[in-house]
C-alpha cells in the first residue's frame, strides 16, 4: 500500500491497539529462579504512546499472556484498556470496538504473531512489526522499519500523529 494511501487509513484511526510481547517488547521472556517474569521495554515507544494519548486517540494493549509488569507499566503511561490472558484477541477487540462505539476502519491494530492475526483482520489499518512473522506481514497494510520493542510504537504512534495533523502540535508543546 503506497504511503498516501496508508496516511489516510491512519488520518482516521481514533483507537490504537498494540500487542505487548515482540511489539512492545523485543518478544523475550527473561524467567528469574523464584519464577518471576522480567521484560523490557524502551523508554521511547513508552513515550510515543504518552504523545499520541495527548494527542486525543485512546490506546489499548491486548496479550495472551499475563503479567503484573504489563498491568504496571501500562498504568504507569496512562492507558486504561488493557486486556492480558486474551487467547482469542478478534473477540476482545470486538467487544472493545462495541464498548467505545467506534468503527473498524477507526481502529490500528500493531501485532507480530500469527495470534494477532483475528484482531488485525478486523481492523482500518493492520500494522506489522519489521521483525513479525511472514504470515503476519502478509496480512499488513504496512510493516514498520524498526523492529518489536527496539522503537516500532514509536514509529507507529508518529506515524498515527502526522496523519492527524497532531505531531508538530506535540513537538511545539516541548518548546515552550
Amino acid at each position: 500500500m503506497d504511503k498516501k494511501a496508508l496516511m489516510e487509513k491512519a488520518s482516521h484511526v481514533k483507537l490504537a491497539v498494540f500487542d505487548v510481547d515482540g511489539v512492545l517488547t523485543d518478544g523475550k521472556l527473561i524467567l528469574g529462579e523464584s519464577g518471576n517474569e522480567y521484560k523490557s521495554f524502551h523508554v521511547r515507544d513508552g513515550h510515543g504512546l504518552v504523545m499520541l494519548l495527548e494527542s486525543g486517540c485512546n490506546i489499548a494493549v491486548i496479550t495472551a499472556r499475563s503479567s503484573k509488569i504489563v498491568a504496571e507499566r501500562m498504568e504507569s503511561l496512562g492507558i486504561k484498556y488493557v486486556y492480558q490472558g486474551e487467547k482469542d484477541k478478534g473477540a476482545r477487540l470486538m467487544k472493545l470496538i462495541e464498548e467505545l462505539g467506534l468503527a473498524r476502519e477507526q481502529i490500528a491494530y500493531v501485532g507480530d504473531d500469527v495470534i494477532d492475526l483475528p484482531a488485525m483482520t478486523k481492523v482500518g489499518l493492520a500494522i506489522a512489526v519489521a521483525d513479525a512473522r511472514p504470515e503476519v506481514k502478509e496480512h499488513a497494510n504496512w510493516v514498520t522499519e524498526d523492529q518489536g520493542g527496539q522503537g516500532a510504537v514509536r514509529e507507529v504512534c508518529e506515524f498515527i500523529m502526522k496523519a492527524q495533523g497532531k505531531f508538530d502540535e506535540r513537538i511545539k508543546a516541548y518548546l515552550s
